[in-house]
């Protein structure tokens, strides 16, 4: 084979590869589209019927055929919230202690076990913290909580084990090995050359973690933080176990509540009506809406921090 029919054969290959390449990419965004599409069509009947006051309204009555999201979109994002606020500190500390501080023994027998906490089932997270977590959270945390810090409005209530703050706290475990693991690998791609250069100036470890591995890697922890994030919002049976299933919104924590991924669980084979039903797909096209704009909002914050 000549120079030219090689060329040619690598040119035509190079356009085939190109081709597919693009094929793939926009079937996954076809993809997504149609998702939205579909849950669209489902919820139209009750977007015609409730309009943005499905949103705002606090009625969820199956019986009356009355229903509002609110409840279920405020028990999401404050587990999620709670979830976050727990998770990313022992994350980050994890992280650090694994790439900084851990003697070469420990590394990889904490690594694999916290990638196989990754992969349990959500619904093994959601029995275990039923059985398990929530009557310790019951019967110590929760009455330690209200003795101290009763007077807060958002730790005041009963000590039920069951609730938003379990339901974080289950969330929050769970989304630990994401968190961590996505952490570990940006705090390794920190060059060697910048904390070598900031020990030779006579710098802490700690100094050097703060002032040099955490800017450096600021963007990948972001993106670590909004990818728990995105578990903690979509999670459903851990969830459905911990937050207590009351359509109600409370401002305490300890009170049991819902969230939408626990109301498609409890309630989406009770449908009887098709209002109903549509209600409930209109739910799940309002935690798309949210995870979506969570997931924007991350992307423009890490394009911020690296053109930082």
């Amino acid at each position: 084979m000549n120079t030219e029919s090689r060329e040619a054969a690598t040119s035509s290959g190079d356009r085939i590869f190109k081709g597919v390449s693009y094929f793939f990419a926009i079937s996954v965004m076809c993809l997504m589209g149609l998702v939205v599409l579909v849950l669209f069509k489902e919820s139209l009947p009750s977007i015609q019927k409730f309009g943005l006051g499905f949103i705002t309204s606090t009625s969820w009555d199956p019986v009356a055929l009355e229903f509002g999201a609110l409840p279920a979109i405020y028990g999401t994002v404050v587990t999620s919230i709670i979830a976050i606020v727990i998770a990313l500190p022992i994350s980050i500390g994890i992280a650090i202690f694994l790439t900084e501080m851990a003697p070469t023994s420990l590394k990889g027998p904490i690594g694999v076990a916290i990638e196989l906490l990754a992969s349990i089932p959500s619904i093994i997270y959601g029995m275990w913290g039923l059985f398990i977590l929530s009557p310790l959270l019951g019967d110590y945390v929760e009455p330690f909580i209200i003795d101290h810090f009763g007077f807060i409005p958002l730790f005041d209530g009963a000590p039920l084990g069951i609730g938003m703050l379990p339901a974080g706290f289950i969330l929050a475990i769970m989304i630990i090995p994401f968190i961590s693991s996505v952490s570990r690998d940006v705090f390794l791609m920190v060059p060697s050359i910048l904390k070598e250069s900031g020990y030779g100036v006579g710098a802490t470890k700690w100094e050097v973690i703060r002032r040099v591995v955490l800017p450096f890697a600021r963007s990948g922890i972001v993106g670590a933080v909004i990818l728990g994030l995105g578990r903690a919002l979509g999670e459903t049976m851990a969830v459905t176990f911990m937050i207590g299933n009351s359509p109600d919104i409370s401002l305490s924590l300890l009170d049991p509540a819902t969230s939408i991924s626990a109301t498609l669980a409890n309630e989406f084979t009770e449908a009887d009506h098709p209002l109903y039903l549509s209600s409930i797909v209109e739910l799940g096209l309002m935690l798309f809406i949210i995870t979506f704009v969570v997931l924007a909002i991350a992307k423009l914050m890490t394009r911020r921090y690296e053109k930082r």
